[in-house]
């Protein structure tokens, strides 16, 4: 993607490989890098063994560079069935040295880092590109370099390779090993690192994976001779820490286990000293951006500014959302951040879900008649002997685990009875369980082992829905057993998510095949029809539609300029106190949400078979055009059950 305006428009040129965001090697790079004399020249190192490609269009069109000489031998696992690990992670960065040739001209002088180890791991290019050879004297033994930054007034190339740094005196053509740490001191490797263009030999290097007791982050103003650190140990267990530390615009990354020690972050491949101004810099973690404005204080009196600087920036992977009927109008379940009840939708929560704290919430679910009931599933990688399933009666502010569930089963999806007592859990892999007022979960062996999603009804306690494939259940005893309704989902091959009618007993909608989540919400007027969202296709359009007549009609709320990823991957809520909120939670976008403005078009209907609606105890049967619209009269709820107000 390439913008000629600081970003207001872009336009996109498709590439020929996919680039791997988010798979082993990530944080290499930069692997995309513009020629500083002539920015129409651009390069990219590939993976997957697809190599070095060039653009001299400003990254209109692309070709590739078939005299480079690697594509990279590095791979994580080559067992991995799943393509996932044992995929090549290929070139690792690109840079230019600037001085090498003047404006208006390719620059002369490339490096390019390669994914290699104990091999051949750093190229380079003296004539733009045309040739490419070893860079002679590297070295050769656990070498695969993250990065590789030059310093123009000192002629260096800096280094950070898996387990050491080093420099490499482009004029002299010297080879120094500069690493920061060694021995016992030496049990990560090295990945951020930036150079300070307005002090010449001050550069910083991060730690890449030092889990215990924090990350670290080294400077040096000598070009490496000697090293100050982030944090030193004062006679352990104390630490001596040179920074103060500010995380109020995400004030919910302060709240940690008892047991976890670090501050400072993981995963650091990403670390930059501003080039106009030395007392700001910036780094990513695998949490968060972190950075200050007084850097150059890490040099007097030895203590900085450590600020959590991700306002507006949002990344979480959102695995499931709930609208309640009364508290936060939306709690969420997110990978690697626990969740949040939301008590505001413009500003970042103070707090996870915690008590327990888990990495990973999966799915959430509340109670139809005590709605500031909420269950919740954790997938806690940390903790999997434990138990991973957690109760609240105060809209998630406060929580207690569930004694009841198994240790060791994580994952998957819920639905709580209408009235909290009841907890049915389709763990991931495990089949369905149930359990009654907390007691030990058991097994539903009348649904299948698989491929299940799971429901409770809001009105009716003892009411359970469950589809799998093409076949609906009901269960009537509180999720103990289910029976298969007579009118099946049509020709549908997969049951994708349940949603049901607040207000309504036996009320419910499924999504199946090109359906995927789908929401009840508010209706436009009070008594009226509910507002049904749904993430379907449609005429091979891909979008968020919501109809309020019952499937009649359908309006698109999305459009081409502002959709949302895999469709797959995403999940719905919507509000059912205001009419026309929509919730979206993302695989990787963090969440939106959205609020009917001005007259929708109507874009007619969803494809047949996907969206499935019930009523179920109605002794009527009708079919809407379009849909397998079906009220079954061999179905009936318990109409006289004591629980329905």
């Amino acid at each position: 993607m390439a913008s000629t305006d600081g970003g207001s428009t872009w336009t996109t040129a498709n590439l020929p490989f996919k680039v791997g965001g988010n798979m082993p090697g990530r944080g290499l790079g930069e692997r995309l890098a513009v020629d500083p004399n002539l920015p129409s020249t651009l390069y990219f190192g590939a993976r997957s063994g697809n190599g070095l490609w060039k653009s001299t269009d400003s990254g209109a069109s692309w070709s590739k560079v078939t005299t480079f000489p690697s594509v990279g031998t590095y791979i994580q696992d080559p067992t991995d069935a799943n393509g996932y690990a044992s995929d090549i992670v290929g070139l690792a960065w690109i840079t230019f040295d600037g001085s090498s040739s003047s404006p208006g001209t390719a620059t002369k002088r490339i490096f390019v880092g390669v994914a290699n180890v104990n091999s051949t791991s750093v190229y380079w290019s003296n004539d733009a590109g045309t040739t490419w050879a070893a860079l002679p004297g590297q070295p050769l033994v656990n070498n695969l370099p993250h990065k590789g930054v030059i310093s123009p007034s000192e002629q260096t190339l800096y280094i950070t390779y898996n387990n050491n740094v080093y420099k490499y005196n482009i004029a002299t053509g010297v080879w120094t090993d500069i690493t920061p740490a060694h021995g016992s001191d030496l049990y990560f490797g090295f990945g951020g690192l930036a150079v300070d263009l307005q002090k010449p030999g001050t550069i910083m290097v991060a730690a890449l994976n030092s889990w215990w007791p924090d990350g670290q982050i080294f400077r040096s103003t000598d070009s490496g001779d000697t090293w100050s650190t982030l944090w030193a140990w004062n006679g352990y267990p104390n630490i001596n820490e040179y920074y103060t530390y500010d995380v109020s615009l995400a004030p919910w990354i302060g709240v940690v286990s008892p047991t976890e020690t670090k501050q400072i972050g993981w995963m650091m491949e990403c670390l930059v000293i501003d080039p106009f101004d030395s007392d700001h810099w910036l780094y990513g973690t695998g949490l968060t951006v972190y950075g200050g404005h007084d850097l150059t204080k890490w040099d007097t009196i030895h203590m900085v500014t450590l600020k959590s600087f991700a306002d507006g920036i949002e990344e979480d992977s959102v695995q499931s959302l709930i609208s309640p009927k009364s508290g936060p109008s939306l709690l969420s379940a997110v990978g690697d951040n626990g969740g949040y009840a939301h008590i505001s939708l413009t500003s970042a929560p103070t707090t996870p879900f915690n008590t327990p704290l888990w990495g990973t919430t999966t799915d959430l679910d509340w109670a139809g008649q005590a709605p500031t009931n909420i269950v919740r599933i954790g997938n806690d990688n940390t903790n999997a002997a434990g138990k991973q399933v957690a109760l609240s009666t105060d809209s998630g502010a406060t929580w207690n685990q569930d004694y009841g569930a198994p240790d060791g089963v994580a994952g998957g999806k819920v639905a709580l009875s209408a009235g909290g007592d009841t907890v049915l859990w389709a763990p991931s892999g495990r089949g369905v369980m149930v359990s009654r007022y907390t007691n030990q979960f058991t097994t539903v062996s009348s649904l299948p082992n698989s491929g299940v999603v799971i429901a409770s009804d809001k009105v009716a306690n003892d009411v359970f829905y469950a589809a799998a494939g093409s076949k609906f259940y009901v269960s009537t005893d509180n999720g103990a057993t289910f029976t298969t309704a007579a009118a099946a989902l049509g020709s549908s091959s997969t049951a994708n998510d349940i949603a049901v009618n607040i207000n309504v007993i036996g009320d419910v909608w499924v999504s199946t095949d090109k359906a995927w989540s789908i929401a009840v919400g508010a209706p436009t007027t009070i008594g009226g029809n509910p507002s049904v969202f749904v993430i379907s296709q449609y005429n091979s359009v891909i979008g968020v539609y919501r109809t309020d007549d019952l499937g009649t009609s359908f309006v698109r709320l999305d459009d081409p300029a502002h959709e949302f990823g895999a469709a797959s991957a995403n999940t719905l809520a919507a509000d059912v106190r205001i009419w026309g909120r929509v919730y979206i939670g993302t695989n990787g976008r963090g969440i939106f949400y959205g609020d009917e403005s001005g007259q929708p078009v109507s874009l007619g209907k969803v494809d047949a078979v996907e969206l499935v609606h019930y009523d179920v105890g109605q002794k009527h049967e009708h079919l809407v055009e379009g849909y397998n619209v079906i009220r079954p009269d061999d179905v009936h709820v318990h109409q006289d059950n004591p629980n329905v107000k």
